[in-house]
């Protein structure tokens, strides 16, 4: 039986569902492009695996990037849950730690809890810090409790016992309570889900797990199970928020890491495409419909941080890819605010009812119908799949033209700057804020619309060099591709560095290990494609916040990881304190089941003239104005062509605009580099 040659990559976004297959016979990437349906995302990827003409049968890896956790997140349609915890702990989801979103807004009020506070059950039990029992589990109040749920019709319970952390015996067996008297319901507890101290995170950490597994679980086993009746025999794998991908077994039980699945497949291709140009600094550009997310890439590792949110107040405590998204899309509608300044985002059109030039219903100017109000997108999309309305553009921008007295072609221009400004400053926030100047960094420039404003953005920054990647529309679910299968273990681990003892010290990462190697045998990992990397969690003696340094192995392993606490928190916060005591803090261990990836081959440069345009049109540029400007398929450009601004590229994905006083050139990896000549 021959080997299958095919794999397949689905990112869902909140405009299009891209679909990337790459052949490993023929070491080629076809793509293609399909609306994405928010009701039920699952008939979005089979339409367009079905639009790609894959037989699932050729078929020997399949990743996927997925917003159903997400959206979960956002629309709060939950099963109905319950939380069960310590009694006097119920209202920690409430009390929070007592911060704001916006300090200064006296009306404004946090989102409430994902489970209602009559829904929130308390139980007689205790342990202290240091795992002593203080009061046993009331069992007989526990099983009385779990018959009220099941009688409420309750489909899912968060377990959290106020320092579980420390002894998760209360917490396990709640658990088999709640399993005989709720058979089938789906059961998270604390320790399981994060075995850390602060009740306030862990508490809402799973709680977010709980009420999204009946709807993760069922979304990814309904997926899977298709899959496999197409003929599909491999294992479906789900991009997660720390940049690593799960198989459907391991969903089922942390299904909250699926909460920030999209987002992470564009960080990771922006750093490969960085890496294969040369360039260990660079900055991802994913311009969608609805969003644009940036990351950043400094020597060759994206950020991560452990702490964050889908909505603020609610934080999720596992390791996730750094990216900050702001509501500048190509569907973000333009509006004039009470002091009649423009504005841009960050509401948005979405797929419904889309930009006024789709003729689907909407009315307000977006960024799509000011670029083609400006000649930068021709009269289709994805192919000739969705045909432009100009006239319909041009009625738009006319209602934020006349009030600002402006030509209808500057006014389009004026939309598409203030888009662009936007996105600088989030550029600016990722990186100069971090103490990086942007002149150091290479663009990423990709998504739907990222390639229609990456060079103008990089202007404004003073970034020398746009990267525009073979297939910018679909390079996140490219990025599904790249991903191994990773798994993110921490324990509690507090003492002083000096007075640590290194057996026990040893003994903590071992139990990590074990813990690690049984979760990557669950998913069918061979131990020779595992790999575990060790970090500790460090501070100052006295400080709050700690940071992660890699920690080895071996006797002098502490030590050297203290040095490393030094040089990173000099590197960070610009001074160390070698005289000052380092506590650590927590052990953390990163376990990576390694996938085969795919074999990209370059190609040879083509020597000779660039070929000529399929055809010109007027494109309206800043300072310039209108200027006759040639338009080239992307099929036709081969490596080696160089190609002197103004030039438009068009592909089934996206458009590529190269400004005036800019050169274009196609690498040996098919990549378009604008290079702008004043930076």
């Amino acid at each position: 039986m021959p080997k299958p040659e095919l794999r397949v990559a689905v990112d869902v976004g909140g405009t299009f569902t891209d679909v990337c297959v790459f052949d490993e016979q023929a070491h080629a990437t076809r793509v293609t492009k399909v609306p994405s349906t928010p009701a039920d995302p699952m008939r979005a990827v089979v339409a367009g695996v079905e639009r790609a003409g894959i037989d699932l049968a050729d078929v020997g890896l399949f990743s996927h990037g997925t917003t159903v956790a997400t959206n979960a997140l956002i629309t709060r349609r939950f099963p109905a849950a319950a939380m069960v915890t310590t009694r006097g702990f119920r209202d920690v989801l409430e009390i929070r730690d007592g911060t704001k979103d916006d300090l200064w807004d006296a009306y404004s009020d946090i989102a409430r809890p994902y489970i209602r506070r009559r829904d929130r059950f308390e139980v007689a039990e205790r342990i202290d810090a240091e795992g002593r029992v203080v009061t046993p589990l009331d069992e007989e109040e526990a099983r009385g409790l779990a018959r009220l749920l099941a009688r409420r019709g309750v489909t899912t319970v968060a377990v959290c016992f106020v320092n579980s952390y420390a002894n998760s015996a209360h917490e396990l067996r709640m658990e088999q309570i709640l399993a005989e008297e709720l058979p089938g319901a789906s059961v998270s507890t604390s320790a399981a889900v994060l075995p850390e101290i602060f009740e306030y995170k862990r508490f809402n950490t799973t709680v977010a797990n709980a009420v999204l597994a009946p709807l993760v679980t069922g979304y990814v086993d309904r997926l899977a199970d298709h899959l496999r009746r197409g003929g599909y025999e491999g294992d479906l794998l789900l991009l997660h928020s720390g940049g690593g991908s799960m198989t459907p077994r391991m969903v089922g039980r942390f299904p909250v890491r699926l909460a920030a699945s999209g987002i992470a497949a564009g960080a990771i291709a922006a750093r490969h495409v960085a890496a294969q140009c040369g360039y260990p600094n660079a900055i991802g550009l994913d311009m969608g419909g609805t969003s644009t997310d940036i990351c950043l890439v400094h020597e060759g590792e994206l950020r991560t941080t452990k702490e964050w949110s889908v909505e603020y107040g609610y934080p999720i405590i596992f390791p996730s890819i750094e990216v900050l998204t702001i509501g500048a899309g190509g569907g973000s509608l333009a509006w004039i605010d009470e002091a009649d300044s423009l504005r841009n985002g960050p509401q948005s059109a979405g797929a419904t009812p889309g930009p006024a030039c789709y003729a689907t219903g909407g009315e307000e100017a977006t960024n799509t119908d000011a670029n083609l109000v400006l000649g930068r997108l021709g009269t289709s999309l994805a192919g000739g799949a969705k045909s432009l309305r100009p006239e319909l553009a041009e009625k738009a921008v006319a209602k934020i033209a006349e009030p600002l007295g402006l030509p209808l072609a500057e006014a389009a221009g004026a939309i598409v700057e203030v888009a662009n400004a936007n996105m600088a400053d989030a550029v600016r926030l990722v990186s100069i804020r971090r103490g990086l100047d942007p002149r150091d960094f290479a663009l990423v420039a990709f998504g739907g619309a990222g390639a229609l404003h990456g060079a103008e953005v990089a202007r404004e920054l003073s970034i020398p060099t746009v990267i525009v990647p073979p297939n910018p529309g679909v390079t996140s679910a490219l990025g599904c591709l790249l991903v191994d299968i990773r798994h993110d273990l921490s324990a509690m681990f507090s003492c002083l560095a000096h007075q640590a003892d290194t057996e026990e010290f040893e003994r903590a990462f071992q139990e990590l290990e074990r813990e690690a190697s049984q979760r990557l045998a669950h998913e069918g990992v061979a131990p020779e494609h595992a790999v575990l990397e060790r970090n500790a969690s460090m501070r100052y003696q006295g400080q709050w916040r700690s940071l992660v340094v890699p920690c080895g192995t071996g006797p002098g392993a502490l030590a050297e990881a203290v040095e490393r606490f030094h040089e990173e928190h000099e590197r960070e916060f610009a001074f160390r304190r070698d005289d000052t005591p380092v506590e650590i803090y927590q052990l953390g261990l990163r376990a990576t089941g390694v996938t085969p990836k795919p074999a990209f081959a370059p190609h040879d440069p083509v020597e000779g003239p660039a070929p000529e345009p399929a055809s010109t049109r007027q494109v309206w540029f800043p300072g310039t104005g209108w200027a006759e400007t040639g338009i080239h398929r992307r099929d036709d450009l081969p490596a080696g062509t160089r190609l002197q601004g103004p030039v438009i590229v068009e592909q089934l994905d996206s458009t590529v605009v190269v400004p005036p006083r800019a050169e274009a050139e196609i690498d040996a990896w098919l990549n378009i580099r604008i290079h702008l000549q004043e930076a």
